[in-house]
């Protein structure tokens, strides 16, 4: 989609009712299905985040971006996911968080972004996090400056792309808490994304797509 023709949906997207768990639960693995509908896990000692789903121009057309995170000891090492981080007392807010990790991780400059609407928050239970999800939009092209200590390499998304179904596969995992299991995940490149960053994108995708049939039934 052309970009200019992304920003008329803006508006739109301010008022779009959020589909949360019925959304979250398309992508969630099997083994925590059941955890989100009953509401068993104990969220209050969670640690707190934010991330940024950042759409901006590229060549003109509209684009997502990801990033494969670098390798490290820990839960999410080399995994898929968004630009953001842990929360820090002097963010005050949670956007301000995926603004800040968003500057520190791949380099744009919060006065670039600007924050649409916060999204359903996640909760991660293999490490503990309560993730907020916030969509922004940066209205030029990106010149995107990685650290290399968090940021193994970037995933620019065309928007066309996102919106197929056909990068929706079902996956064979092996993971640190639970072995191998089979999960729901997108097929992006060579890339596979599941767990809380597909659950997240899923909210995402229908939330666009119902904005783009409301406003033009014939997309």
């Amino acid at each position: 989609m052309d970009f200019q023709d992304f920003l008329k949906y803006v508006p739109n997207f301010v008022q779009a009712k959020l589909p949360a768990f019925e959304a979250h639960i398309k992508m969630a693995p099997l083994e925590r299905i059941d955890a989100l509908k009953n509401g068993i896990f104990d969220t209050k000692k969670s640690r707190k985040a934010a991330v940024m789903m950042l759409f901006y121009p590229k060549n003109g057309r509209t684009h997502l971006v990801l990033i494969v995170r670098s390798s490290y000891d820990g839960t999410h090492s080399s995994q898929i996911a968004f630009p953001g981080g842990k929360f820090e007392p002097e963010d005050e807010v949670f956007a301000n968080t995926a603004l800040r990790e968003t500057h520190e991780e791949i380099g744009i400059l919060p006065r670039n972004i600007e924050i649409i609407k916060p999204f359903t928050e996640l909760y991660v239970p293999p490490s503990n996090f309560m993730v907020h999800p916030f969509l922004g939009i940066s209205r030029e092209e990106i010149s995107f400056i990685p650290d290399p200590n968090e940021v193994a390499n970037i995933i620019e998304l065309p928007l066309s792309v996102f919106l197929s179904d056909e990068i929706i596969i079902s996956a064979e995992m092996v993971t640190s808490y639970a072995g191998k299991i089979t999960v729901p995940a997108f097929k992006i490149e060579e890339h596979l994304v599941w767990g809380a960053t597909a659950m997240i994108l899923s909210e995402l995708k229908e939330v666009l797509k119902e904005v783009f049939m409301l406003k033009d039934p014939s997309l």
